[in-house]
């Protein structure tokens, strides 16, 4: 394999388009933040026509995950295994060279057979085509290995004094970079390769211009000296790529430059990024109104209570307008000046067709069946896809703009998840921290979406991820070990906070903090938790107390069992059903003395997928009841509708049990609704609590159940049923426990004290968050 002749080629011109061939470690991976985006911004249309070529030592299986990460510029080209591999950007080989370089290796195991005479050969455990690695010290380069490696008709490459690479003759990232310039018909005038160590010497002496950037290797910088193609940068990394740009002809803004250009910061120190607004909006005669949300979610007075104490914050959510450029729109409004007085709401313009496309269709149809295990009702759909890629984009750019020097962006949930991936090039001051509000699927579900690569390198971007049980973390640390070298830096144990063995949901450690490719990421478990305060407000005022006296004289004596979930696959509304059917007909002592108060929230309008779900769930209470009802007694009453949450407390008080089983569920508060109301009361209750919510991790004292299993489903329900008052307390008094201490505000304090923690340069404001 020949090379090109540096005499070959004509002197430089501006006027070319400029092809960068860069070594990725120590080179274009390194480097200050800023440097770095720079770098990023001029190949990534910042300069017209420029191209760019990864060229590494790595294998291609180790740079694949490089190309999710919205910190680097995507490539035009790759030259991986020191040159084995010619791949374009969208990994697609280029040939004929792919072929040709194929043709000359005899493959790895003939390699390996033949080297087995030299046990002093370690191979490198790391993915690799084409060559063969190995460590070794240089005394170890003795003639018969060199031998044995020529009668392979293989190259010996030997670098930084311990790593030999074992190629096909004629293979190197010089001789392979110039046959890629020559069959792409790219001109050799316009190539500058950069590098920081020997084994990029063949780059420079093949005659392309050179970046040697600062740092680098010695030998590297001795050896380059004399070639005045080649520039010495000082800077290190990425700083000396933009160097040796500028030296070599390329118009490239002083760094000084480039950091004016920044829009100007917001004052926010906080900035929530949530898809609801912290308020409802309504029209009234033409007139956009704020009102109190009518749903009773302690989330949202949570988080707002950060910046009860005046500090500068955001609200980053979206407005439901006409259009996402409406005439007059004003993108931002005070939350409340009296209660949050330096607390704005950004407000992103979103069309009914962008909510419906974004949240409803996509969010629901491709990623909720996959976060929930249910891979068979997902529905991929790329132009949904991009239209998610635009809503997301329009969220980070709002954040960006609000958020003050080194502020904290908190993001929520699964339809924001491509947020980080745009915000940190935007603004790589920010600590960025991330709460699943779901669960997290296994890495061998979570890997069938498309878009996993994508959405694994977005949440990279993160300096804090948080979820609500362990087992969702190392979910997450599975996915992420799928799709990039990772190492687990901390550990911390389960036991004795969530069931570790007990329970189907349970690992005995979790990893709090992995290392990918040098950037950290800190991680924990946060079960959110209910308002108990707010629970034993309603359970004393007089509104709930007379509608448990109603529910109270409609049972009359029979034993209540209360069921809330919302219309939908996972929550195992029909499994419920049948499996009470089911205990109808094996205890049939139960008969008369056992009502279920069955409340279901419709799904939100639109859904359509739901709409079989609920003609099934009719059928089945209609036919229960048909089979077991008396003149004085119906085995179900069935609500469909949304209950105002004062009347859903007041189920939870007039009923000895609870019994919540969804198929999959990120945590389920109606379970500690539930338990938070039984311990207002001063009263004892049963909770069945499914093995696959994650709230089964935390609430030591409910009963368990496998919602898969018929006959499991029965049993407990049975135990339930026929438990004793001294068990049924003492398990209602460790739930309860639990439930008080580790209420809704401890879930939001705990979250930004563990945020404030991660990383090694928290902003200094974390301090005060902590402490809010």
């Amino acid at each position: 394999m020949s090379i090109l002749s540096p005499l070959q080629w004509t002197s430089p011109s501006i006027s070319r388009p400029l092809l960068l061939a860069t070594d990725l470690d120590g080179t274009l991976l390194a480097g200050t933040a800023a440097a770095r985006r720079r770098v990023r911004d001029l190949f990534s249309g910042g300069l017209d026509g420029a191209k760019l070529v990864f060229i590494t030592g790595r294998g291609l299986e180790s740079v694949i995950p490089l190309l999710s990460d919205p910190t680097i510029p995507l490539p035009d080209y790759i030259i991986a295994d020191v040159g084995a591999t010619i791949v374009h950007g969208d990994l697609r080989p280029v040939e004929p060279l792919h072929h040709e370089i194929a043709a000359h290796w005899p493959g790895a195991q003939v390699v390996m057979k033949a080297l087995a005479a030299f046990p002093h050969l370690q191979l490198q455990q790391v993915p690799q085509e084409r060559r063969c690695s190995f460590f070794v010290n240089e005394g170890g380069i003795t003639a018969a290995l060199r031998e044995a490696v020529e009668a392979l008709g293989c190259d010996l490459l030997f670098s930084a004094g311990r790593y030999l690479d074992v190629l096909p003759r004629g293979v190197g990232k010089g001789p392979a970079l110039a046959r890629l310039v020559q069959a792409e018909g790219i001109d050799p005038a316009s190539v500058v390769v950069a590098g920081d160590t020997l084994n990029d010497l063949s780059m420079f002496e093949a005659g392309f211009r050179g970046i040697v950037v600062g740092g680098a290797e010695p030998a590297l910088a001795e050896r380059v000296r004399k070639m005045a193609r080649v520039h010495l940068a000082s800077h290190e990394g990425c700083g000396g790529i933009l160097q040796g740009l500028a030296h070599h002809g390329t118009l490239v803004e002083t760094m000084a430059a480039a950091q004016a250009r920044i829009d100007q910061r917001g004052q926010a120190e906080l900035v929530m990024v949530y898809h609801r607004l912290p308020y409802d909006e309504v029209c009234v005669d033409g007139v956009v109104r704020q009102q109190r949300p009518k749903s009773p979610n302690g989330i949202i007075p949570t988080l707002l209570r950060f910046f009860a104490d005046g500090r500068p914050g955001a609200w980053v959510a979206w407005s439901q307008q006409e259009s996402r450029n409406p005439d007059g729109f004003v993108s931002r409004a005070r939350v409340d000046p009296a209660r949050y007085p330096q607390l704005d709401a950004a407000r992103i313009a979103l069309s009914a067709e962008d909510i419906d496309l974004f949240y409803k269709k996509f969010s629901k149809e491709a990623f909720w069946p996959i976060i929930f295990s249910f891979p068979d009702k997902a529905e991929f759909n790329q132009a949904h896809w991009e239209r998610f890629l635009e809503v997301n984009r329009l969220f980070a750019e709002q954040t960006a703009r609000e958020a003050a020097e080194g502020a904290v962006a908190w993001i929520h949930d699964y339809n924001l998840w491509m947020v980080p991936a745009f915000l940190r090039p935007l603004r790589p001051d920010l600590k960025i921290a991330f709460f699943h509000h779901t669960a997290f699927p296994s890495s061998d579900v979570f890997n069938i979406l498309p878009w996993r690569r994508d959405i694994i390198g977005s949440l990279l971007q993160c300096d804090y991820v948080g979820f609500h049980i362990p087992r969702y973390v190392e979910n997450f640390v599975d996915a992420v070990r799928s799709f990039a070298p990772m190492e687990v830096l901390e550990t911390v144990s389960c036991a004795p906070r969530f069931l570790t063995y007990g329970c189907a949901l349970g690992v005995d450690k979790m990893a709090t903090c992995i290392d990918v490719g040098g950037r950290q990421v800190g991680l924990g478990a946060h079960p959110v938790g209910t308002d108990a305060a707010l629970v034993g407000e309603l359970v004393a005022s007089a509104e709930v107390q007379a509608g448990m006296a109603e529910i109270d004289a409609y049972l009359n004596g029979v034993t209540g069992i209360v069921s809330v979930e919302r219309l939908d696959y996972v929550k195992g509304s029909l499994e419920k059903l049948q499996a009470f059917e089911r205990l109808l007909e094996q205890h049939p002592e139960h008969a008369g003395r056992v009502t279920l108060l069955n409340i279901i929230t419709p799904a939100a309008p639109g859904m359509e997928i739901y709409e079989s779900l609920r003609e099934e769930v009719d059928r089945t209470v209609g036919r229960i009841n048909g089979r077991f009802s008396t003149l004085n007694w119906v085995p179900v009453r069935y609500f469909y509708r949304s209950l105002p949450f004062a009347e859903v407390v007041a189920h939870y008080g007039a009923c000895d049990i609870a019994w919540i089983t969804p198929l999959r569920d990120g945590l389920n508060l109606v379970a500690k609704e539930f338990v938070a109301t039984k311990r207002a009361q001063g009263k004892s209750g049963v909770l069945i609590l499914s093995e696959f919510a994650g709230a089964a991790v935390e609430l030591h004292g409910a009963l368990l159940t496998n919602p898969y299993d018929q006959a499991s489903m029965t049993a407990t329900l049975h135990q339930a049923l026929t438990m004793g008052g001294d068990e049924a307390a003492y398990r209602t008094a460790r739930m309860a426990a639990i439930v008080d201490e580790h209420d809704v505000t401890r879930w939001g304090d705990e979250f930004i004290t563990a945020v404030a923690r991660s990383g090694a340069d928290a902003p200094a404001l974390a301090p005060a968050l902590a402490a809010a």
